[in-house]
């Protein structure tokens, strides 16, 4: 069976030479978009090649009109992932630094192109290097394959789509920044403070417990059943600002086994690129 949402760094440890697998190294720094690129020449997981955020998984960014990661191109993510040496055969482990804030966005992208053999490393690469497992440094390169994208174009919201559910009781919209940047107090990113009206806090970092490990599965249902109510998961839009670790919600409920909520991939910082839609800076009861 596939790992389809996270991953045990002992689990990962026999399958290092198996050409079936790929691990991608997703560390990134929103301060210093290149300091990951720079831990990773330094030090990685053996056979890892890196993804760069900014680069590899995001698209081209549209001043005023796009958030600071825009959802990529399928063609064009699929070019880079068969770059990756990855097709539909190869299970894919993702990890990063940042108790998979980052390494989610991979696997969202490759869950959102049918691919559902991707899963997160559990505790990163400080649990990796914790349980004092090999590492090496360098570049590394995969063969090509050739990854052949089927889009669940399902998964995906627009504003559109968000203002239409933003106040529908039938809905839920989460939000997984920091609470003070969902509240508006403290917004050290984007231009505008706050959070769209309707919506609910979410913070991806309540998924994780001290160590930088996901909650087990029980605990998860029963934090998003406490976020959900009586609204199906079907129904949840999950969103941040730019579309990154909105997908570690998405990845934490996918874990509990409540299904697969669907994205805002513009998130708050596509959001507030239209001075006409509403911005609240109080918290949501």
């Amino acid at each position: 069976m596939p790992y389809t949402t996270l991953i045990a760094p002992e689990d990962l440890l026999p399958r290092l030479e198996d050409p079936g697998w790929a691990v991608l190294d997703c560390r990134f720094s929103l301060q210093d978009p290149e300091r990951g690129r720079r831990a990773y020449r330094e030090a990685h997981i053996p056979g890892a090649v890196y993804a760069h955020l900014d680069d590899d998984l995001s698209g081209p960014v549209v001043p005023g009109r796009t958030g600071r990661h825009p959802w990529p191109d399928p063609d064009a993510l699929a070019a880079t992932l068969s770059a990756f040496g990855i097709d539909e055969t190869v299970q894919v482990v993702a990890y990063d630094d940042a108790g998979g804030a980052i390494a989610a966005r991979l696997w969202g992208l490759l869950t959102w192109l049918g691919h559902d053999a991707v899963a997160v490393l559990d505790g990163g690469w400080p649990a990796w290097q914790r349980a004092g497992y090999p590492v090496r440094g360098g570049e590394e390169r995969r063969p090509p394959r050739r990854f052949v994208p089927r889009p669940r174009p399902g998964l995906l919201v627009t504003a559109g789509d968000v203002e239409r559910v933003r106040q529908d009781p039938a809905w839920r919209l989460l939000d997984a920044r920091a609470p003070e940047r969902f509240r508006g107090e403290h917004e050290p990113i984007d231009p505008v403070a706050g959070h769209i009206p309707g919506a609910v806090s979410a913070p991806f970092a309540g998924n994780l417990d001290d160590g930088g490990r996901f909650l087990p599965p029980e605990t998860l249902r029963a934090r998003y059943a406490a976020l959900l109510g009586e609204v199906p998961p079907e129904r949840v839009v999950c969103y941040c600002g730019s579309g990154v670790t909105a997908n570690h919600v998405r990845l934490a409920m996918a874990h509990a086994g409540l299904g697969l909520p669907r994205l805002y991939p513009g998130s708050w910082s596509e959001w507030i690129t239209d001075p006409a839609r509403p911005v609240a800076r109080e918290a949501t009861p």
